[in-house]
């Protein structure tokens, strides 16, 4: 099987290219503006965190169909005319977005794009692709941190998450979120995410004894060692640490931790405290893992459990109670052919979309907690404007943020919910209103599409 790579130009849906063709032979020159925004929340949802914007900004840049490309749609019937289009096409739009690690409600474009139809109609289904995955995991760490109180809490999603590329954007999303590093050594070396790691069962159960393991693995990383302690007996386990451990410490180095796995962590966790306390090993950190997610988290937490850190897997990288967002990318408007844009929407009973080249304005109470949304017109303002221009003629045209940057983004706007959103169980979210002129737009527009549409279904 071939290596596949997760930014190519071929990485659309077939009917994008087959529209594509058709702007191409009707409407070659045609402007239009595209909006990427979510409809609804999931279930105990009452926000989303943003993130993907520099995948998403990375594929624009360097959108182009290689000759194997070319060829690959030749044989899919494609013409030659439009492929030799194909083959000089650059992205050249224009892009305006919100900050990664923005928090966002729905339908607020968090991505706008103008440019020629062709262009902005084919990079849909990898923007979805990329938007969809990365907010989705961000959302849930987000949720996950809120729920750890301050605590660690550290990526072990790689061998659960859905493919390759879903690990590293987990990786990345959940650092964003506000994880403190992962065991995905790749995302690691691609990020500057620290790495983090203990030690598995297997190797525990590759010696004779426990006690030999934890002197091997120990004596191996001396400065930064986490020893699994429930392969077999969890508080033997523990003691068994604690006798490895003083040994080291007479020769000068300090055991970073322990890690329980399994059982009731609750209350192996109070005996683990206890133990480890008595023997004046204050010092040693006690992680979990296993199956954990913000709920058991939260309960662990409330039930007192003596756990400074927790590592998150499969829950996270998969968001299992909600792994997909409804994230949907529309047209808004169009260019006539003396190059005016017009503004345009869909009817659809319960998917009617927002007309218009929009801007998502935010306004804060006296307590810096977010007070509500305005979405409305480019021109308006009425609020601290969270859509920014980052490409211009197909150029980026801000710095982007380095990854601690945007997790700082992210931690600011995740404080800037107040409490009552920030819970696990999902309140209404920040309202989000329709400016006064978007609202006049959307009435006048909807009665000129009707009236539109009649007069064409009543011809003969």
């Amino acid at each position: 099987m071939p290596y596949i790579r997760t930014d190519s130009s071929l990485l659309v849906d077939l009917y994008e290219l087959t529209m594509a063709q058709s702007y191409f032979n009707h409407r070659v020159k045609a402007q239009a503006t595209f909006d990427l925004f979510a409809r609804d929340l999931p279930k105990n949802r009452s926000y989303f965190l943003f993130a993907g914007l520099e995948d998403a900004l990375r594929f624009l840049k360097n959108l182009k169909f290689s000759q194997e490309d070319l060829d690959y749609l030749e044989r899919l019937g494609f013409s030659e005319d439009f492929l030799t289009y194909l083959g000089k096409l650059r992205f050249h739009g224009e892009v305006w977005a919100m900050p990664e690690g923005t928090v966002f409600f729905p339908n607020e474009p968090v991505i706008r794009i103008t440019g020629s139809l062709i262009e902005t109609q084919i990079v849909e289904s990898f923007l979805l692709n990329t938007v969809n995955l990365s907010t989705v995991i961000a959302t849930k760490a987000s949720r996950i941190v809120i729920a750890a109180q301050g605590k660690g809490v550290y990526d072990f999603s790689l061998r659960r998450t859905h493919g390759v590329d879903a690990s590293l954007k987990a990786a990345r999303s959940a650092f964003i979120a506000g994880f403190r590093g992962t065991s995905n050594v790749l995302a690691s070396k691609l990020y500057g995410i620290p790495a983090v790691g203990t030690m598995a069962h297997s190797f525990v159960m590759s010696f004779s004894k426990e006690k030999e393991a934890f002197r091997s693995i120990f004596g191996t990383f001396p400065e930064k060692c986490t020893l699994l302690v429930d392969t077999y007996d969890t508080r033997e386990g523990i003691l068994n640490a604690i006798r490895v451990a003083k040994e080291f410490k007479a020769k000068g180095h300090l055991l970073k931790g322990i890690r329980l796995d399994s059982g009731n962590i609750l209350k192996l966790s109070k005996i683990a405290r206890e133990l480890l306390d008595a023997e004046d090993f204050r010092e040693v950190r006690i992680l979990a893992s296993g199956d954990l997610d913000e709920y058991k988290i939260k309960q662990l937490i409330d039930g007192g459990a003596a756990v400074d850190d927790f590592g998150v897997g499969t829950k996270m990288g998969v968001s299992e109670d909600s792994p997909s967002v409804n994230v949907i990318y529309k047209i808004s408007e169009v260019a006539n052919q003396d190059g005016i844009f017009l503004p345009t929407m869909k009817l659809s009973e319960g998917k009617v979309t927002l007309p218009g080249r929009k801007q998502v304005f935010r306004v804060f109470d006296k307590k810096g907690f977010i007070k509500k949304d305005v979405i409305g017109l480019e021109t308006e303002n009425m609020g601290e404007p969270l859509l920014k221009r980052v490409m211009q003629a197909g150029e980026v045209v801000y710095t982007p943020l380095s990854l601690p940057m945007i997790r700082e983004t992210a931690a600011k706007n995740l404080h800037a919910l107040s409490r009552a959103i920030r819970c696990l169980e999902g309140n209404d979210p920040v309202p989000v209103l329709l400016s006064c002129g978007l609202t006049k737009m959307i009435k006048g527009l909807a009665r000129e599409l009707k009236k539109r549409q009649t007069r064409v279904s009543k011809k003969p």
